[in-house]
C-alpha cells in the first residue's frame, strides 16, 4: 500500500507541530526514543527530522512532505529542488513570525549594518549570512555556531551574532542589543517535486494543507452567538464584523433574534462590552477548530 512519507520538524517546533496536527484533524503520537511516530492515518507514515536537515530529506525524496522554517529553505542548495506548498504561521509559543536579527554587546560601538565590515560574526545561518552581507558589499567573517550563539558575543569571542528570536526579550536578559532585523520566518509546509506529480500523493498533501491551514485561521477567529431585542437589530448588527454578513434568525418570541458571527480573537474584549451596551443578550463565545 503506497503511504505519504511526512516529516515532522524535530526540536523547537516538535510540540506545535503535533498540537496543530491533532486540530487538523490527524493524531501524532511519538514514540520514546524513536524517530517515528504513529500517525491514526494508514496513507501516511511520520518521521522525525530536525528543521535544518528537512529541506534536503524532502529535495532528495526521502521525505515526501515536510514542515520546516523558509529560513532554513534559504540557507540550504535545496532552494529550488523543493515545492513550496503553503505558509504556516505558527511557532513554538505564539503564532507569530520568528526573526533572525543581528546582535551586538549593548555598549559596541556597532550601530548598523555596515559596521560589519571586517568584523568577525557567529550564527547557525552561514550560508544565508554570507549571502546577505555579500549583497550589500560587507566583508566580514562568518562562522558557524555549534550553539549557544548569544554566549559568544557575551564573552568577546565575536563581534556579533546572527540569532533567531521571537519577542527579543531573552537577547535584552542578556545585556545585548539588536542592531536590526535580516529575515523574518515562518515554517512552510514543502514537498518533493515528484511526489507533487503522484496523483495519489498530491491529493493527500492538498488535504493535508487545506485543513492545517484552516486549523491556523481557526485560531484567529471566534464565533459569537447572542439574542438581540427586534427594534436593536440594525444597531447590533453595523457593530458586528463577518465574512460576509452575520446570521440572524428569529426566535419563538418575535421580538427578539438570535444573532450568529465570526469575529478576529483581538476584538472580543472590546466587542462584548459594546454589544451589552446596546442591548444583546445571552452572549456566548466559543472557539473554532477549523475555518475554510
Amino acid at each position: 500500500m503506497s503511504q505519504l512519507k511526512l516529516g515532522i520538524p524535530k526540536g523547537s517546533l516538535e510540540s506545535a507541530t503535533l498540537s496543530l496536527f491533532k486540530q487538523a484533524g490527524w493524531n501524532i503520537s511519538p514514540r520514546s526514543r524513536n524517530y517515528f511516530p504513529s500517525i491514526d492515518d494508514a496513507d501516511i507514515s511520520c518521521a522525525l527530522v530536525r528543521s535544518q536537515e528537512m529541506a534536503p530529506y524532502v529535495a532528495n525524496g526521502t521525505i515526501d512532505l515536510g514542515l520546516t522554517g523558509h529560513d532554513w529553505i534559504l540557507e540550504t542548495e535545496s532552494e529550488t529542488e523543493v515545492e513550496e506548498i503553503s505558509e504556516l504561521v505558527y511557532s513554538k509559543s505564539s503564532d507569530q513570525p520568528c526573526r533572525w536579527v543581528l546582535v551586538v554587546p549593548k555598549d559596541s560601538p556597532i550601530q548598523r549594518i555596515e559596521d560589519l565590515e571586517g568584523k568577525k560574526i557567529s550564527t547557525e545561518l552561514v550560508s544565508f549570512t554570507k549571502r546577505y552581507l555579500a549583497e550589500r558589499g560587507i566583508n566580514a567573517q562568518v562562522e558557524f555556531s555549534w550553539g549557544a550563539t548569544e554566549a559568544k558575543v557575551v564573552e568577546g569571542l565575536v563581534d556579533a551574532v546572527v540569532e533567531i528570536t521571537e519577542t527579543g526579550s531573552t537577547i535584552r536578559a542578556h545585556g545585548l542589543r539588536i542592531v536590526c532585523d535580516i529575515l523574518h520566518t515562518e515554517t512552510r509546509l514543502i514537498a518533493n517535486k515528484a511526489a507533487m506529480q503522484d496523483p495519489w500523493k498530491r491529493e493527500k498533501i492538498e488535504q493535508i494543507a487545506t485543513l492545517l491551514k484552516a486549523a491556523l485561521t481557526a485560531r484567529q477567529k471566534v464565533a459569537l452567538k447572542m439574542n438581540v431585542p427586534s427594534e436593536q437589530l440594525e444597531q447590533i448588527v453595523g457593530m458586528l464584523p463577518s465574512l460576509h454578513a452575520p446570521t440572524v434568525s428569529h426566535l419563538f418570541d418575535q421580538e427578539w433574534l438570535a444573532i450568529e458571527t465570526v469575529v478576529n480573537v483581538g476584538e472580543v474584549r472590546n466587542l462584548i462590552p459594546r454589544l451589552v451596551a446596546a442591548g444583546a443578550e445571552g452572549i456566548l463565545e466559543y472557539e473554532l477548530r477549523k475555518m475554510v
